[in-house]
């Protein structure tokens, strides 16, 4: 195993429109949004939402990719977005969250069953896309 005091900090997913993602991560998924009134009055780039205690997804305009050149070659690949975000919840969190979706219309995938991730085996899953585009799993182990 690896080190266990390693933890998954913060996903930037790229979107139009950080405040309409913001909007749409707290009433539809449920997340807390971070940081929305500094981006507002402009003294930071991005809002963020909060996953739990330790992660968070940062809400980055597009328009930030042409200045992501912290290394050669970051401004090539920045834009592009991830294949997917996974969310692990309880089997409670995971019903609720998917009632939450269907009443804000989101579209969502049908219930997949018995799928790999880091927690081994998940019992339940299904997929959606944020209105950006940005496609989000969520689970639930047994």
């Amino acid at each position: 195993m690896t080190d266990p005091t390693t933890r998954l900090d913060h996903v930037v997913l790229w979107v139009a429109d950080p405040l309409a993602a913001a909007r749409f991560y707290e009433s539809a998924v449920g997340l807390e949004p971070l940081r929305v009134p500094e981006f507002t009055r402009g003294e930071v780039s991005f809002p963020s939402v909060r996953v739990n205690e330790e992660t968070i997804l940062d809400l980055a305009p597009n328009s930030l990719a042409e200045r992501m050149d912290m290394l050669p070659g970051s401004a090539a690949v920045a834009g592009r977005p991830v294949n997917h975000v996974c969310l692990a919840l309880t089997s409670a969190g995971f019903d609720a969250l998917r009632a939450r979706l269907d009443e804000h219309g989101v579209p969502m995938s049908d219930i997949g069953h018995a799928s790999f991730g880091a927690r081994g085996t998940a019992t339940r899953s299904f997929y959606f896309q944020d209105p950006d585009g940005n496609v989000l799993e969520v689970r639930h182990y047994g």
